[in-house]
């Protein structure tokens, strides 16, 4: 794992509403605005941004956390724009604060925790999980 962020490094992503990420479920429509599912998938991509640069060819990242307060919608169309802040690495773990905004209105805020592993050794888990699969 390379040691190439500290805490105050900062991320962004900006994705607009598209109607795949609208409240839906098997009943249909709920609502046409962000679903809190897709809303958190995004802010896991953002804080991912700093595991991309950080994983080595035999590394990969995985969420450990995630928590998000979903204060304010967000229509479909609109600009969201994720800010993901390094708070603290604890050995191959990055923790990341979230504020995720249209325009000026925060529409949410978290944190999202990823680590760093070894692709064996993740590969060992899933395997341990699911034996028939080897």
């Amino acid at each position: 794992m390379l040691d190439i962020f500290q805490p105050g490094d900062v991320k962004t992503f900006q994705r607009i509403v598209r109607k795949e990420d609208c409240a839906a479920f098997d009943s249909g429509l709920v609502h046409p605005v962000y679903a809190t599912f897709a809303l958190a998938r995004d802010a896991e991509w953002c804080c991912r941004l700093f595991v991309l640069e950080m994983k080595e060819t035999d590394e990969e990242g995985i969420g450990t956390m995630l928590s998000l307060q979903h204060v304010s919608p967000a229509l479909e169309g609109s600009t969201v724009d994720f800010i993901a802040t390094v708070k603290a690495i604890n050995g191959h773990e990055i923790i990341c604060t979230l504020e995720i905004k249209v325009g000026d209105r925060v529409i949410a805020t978290g944190e999202n925790g990823q680590k760093i592993l070894k692709k064996e050794k993740l590969e060992g888990l899933f395997k341990r999980l699911n034996p028939s699969s080897s």
